[in-house]
C-alpha cells in the first residue's frame, strides 16, 4: 500500500501538462544574450515612447472662412495719453456710422505720465513678456495653447502711492465698448466728441495745438475674452514724442478664432497689427490730424484650434506592431550572426 502511494505521489510530481524543449535543443551563446538584453531595453523605450505619445496631444489649426457677420466684438483698451482728460475725447466710428461709445462704457481717470518706481516696473514687466512671447512664439506655441492658464496676467496698473505737487497731467482712458464686426476706427485725439447725424467731430477750446503732447502707453489693447495662447502685439507698447503734432496710426487685422480644447472652449480673437507715425505738417504737404488712431478691419477667415489625439485602440495597435517588429529584428540579426 504504502509503495502504491510512493508511485502514486511520484506520477504527480512528474506530471507536466507543457512541453518542454530538450536542452540539447538549446543553445546558449554570448551573442544570444546581447541581442536579447538590446532588445528588451529598446522594447522598454519605445513603450515609454509611445505611452508619451499617447498622454500628449497635438494642436490642429484649421482656417475657414468667416460667416458669423452679424455678432459683435468686445474691445478691451487701457491707454495712457500725456494731456489732461479735459483736453482729449475717444470714441469709435465704424462703416455703419453707429455712435459706439453708447454700447459699453470708457472711462476716463486724471493722472501723471510718469510712472512711480512699482508702476514702472510693472509696465517694464508687461513690456518684456509680451516681447519675448512675440519673438518665441513659433517655438512656445504649442506650451501657450495647452496651457490652461493665461500666458501672463497684466492685471490693473499698481495705484500712485504718492500724490504729485503738481496738477494731474495725463489721462487714463480704460474699458470695453462693443463693437460691430465691419472695419472701424477707434481713435484719441484733441477735444471732446460732438455726434452729428452724418458724424462727429472733436471740439477743442481753450488749448492751443502747441501744447498737444501725444505721448501714449498701452496697458492692454485686445478683443474678445481673454484666452491662453493668444498674444496681443500691442500691450506693453509705449511712444514718446516732443513734436506736438505727432500722428500715430495702427493698422489691426482682427481673426476671429474659435478654441476647442480638453480643457476649454471658447471663442475670442486675436489681431496683427502694423504702426506708422508721422508729424503733422500742413507746409511740407504732411497732411492730417494729431492724435492716435486704431484702424481695424475684420479678417473673411477664421481660426479653429482643436485638440486632437490617438485612441486607445490606435495606441494598442502600434505598441503591438512595434514590440513584434522588434522580436523579428532580433530573430533577423541572431541568425545573421550566429
Amino acid at each position: 500500500m504504502l509503495r502504491k502511494r510512493n508511485i502514486s505521489i511520484k506520477t504527480v510530481k512528474e506530471l507536466d501538462a507543457f512541453p518542454k524543449i530538450p536542452d540539447d535543443y538549446r543553445k546558449h551563446s554570448a551573442v544570444g544574450g546581447t541581442f536579447s538584453i538590446v532588445s528588451m531595453f529598446i522594447i522598454l523605450y519605445i513603450i515609454y515612447s509611445e505611452t508619451s505619445y499617447f498622454l500628449d496631444t497635438r494642436l490642429k489649426f484649421k482656417f475657414v472662412p468667416d460667416i458669423d457677420v452679424n455678432d459683435e466684438i468686445e474691445m478691451n483698451v487701457d491707454i495712457t495719453v500725456a494731456m489732461p482728460c479735459a483736453s482729449i475725447g475717444a470714441d469709435v466710428v465704424d462703416s455703419t456710422n453707429q455712435n459706439l461709445n453708447t454700447i459699453g462704457q470708457l472711462h476716463e481717470e486724471s493722472t501723471w505720465w510718469d510712472l512711480e518706481p512699482d508702476q514702472r516696473a510693472h509696465f517694464e514687466a508687461l513690456k518684456h513678456v509680451n516681447s519675448y512671447f512675440r519673438e518665441e512664439y513659433h517655438a512656445i506655441h504649442e506650451i501657450l495653447w495647452k496651457s490652461n492658464q493665461l500666458t501672463y496676467a497684466s492685471g490693473e496698473v499698481p495705484k500712485r502711492i504718492h500724490t504729485p505737487s503738481y496738477p494731474s497731467n495725463a489721462c487714463r482712458i480704460y474699458g470695453s465698448l462693443i463693437v460691430n464686426k465691419v472695419a472701424g476706427n477707434f481713435h484719441i485725439t484733441s477735444g471732446k466728441s460732438l455726434h452729428l447725424p452724418r458724424g462727429h467731430i472733436h471740439i477743442s477750446a481753450f488749448m492751443s495745438e502747441r501744447n498737444y503732447n501725444f505721448s501714449h502707453r498701452i496697458n492692454k489693447f485686445s478683443f474678445g475674452k481673454p484666452s491662453p495662447g493668444i498674444i496681443h502685439p500691442l500691450e506693453g507698447d509705449e511712444k514718446v514724442t516732443s513734436d506736438s503734432t505727432m500722428l500715430y496710426q495702427y493698422f489691426i487685422e482682427v481673426v476671429s478664432t474659435h478654441i476647442n480644447t480638453f480643457m476649454r472652449k471658447t471663442q475670442t480673437y486675436q489681431y496683427s497689427v502694423k504702426d506708422f507715425e508721422r508729424p503733422i505738417d500742413h507746409d511740407k504737404g504732411s497732411h492730417g490730424i494729431p492724435g492716435i488712431f486704431f484702424k481695424y478691419d475684420i479678417s473673411a477667415l477664421k481660426v479653429n484650434v482643436s485638440q486632437e489625439g490617438d485612441s486607445f485602440i490606435e495606441f494598442i495597435v502600434k505598441l503591438l506592431s512595434s514590440i513584434g517588429c522588434i522580436y523579428v529584428t532580433n530573430g533577423l540579426f541572431f541568425k545573421f550572426f550566429t
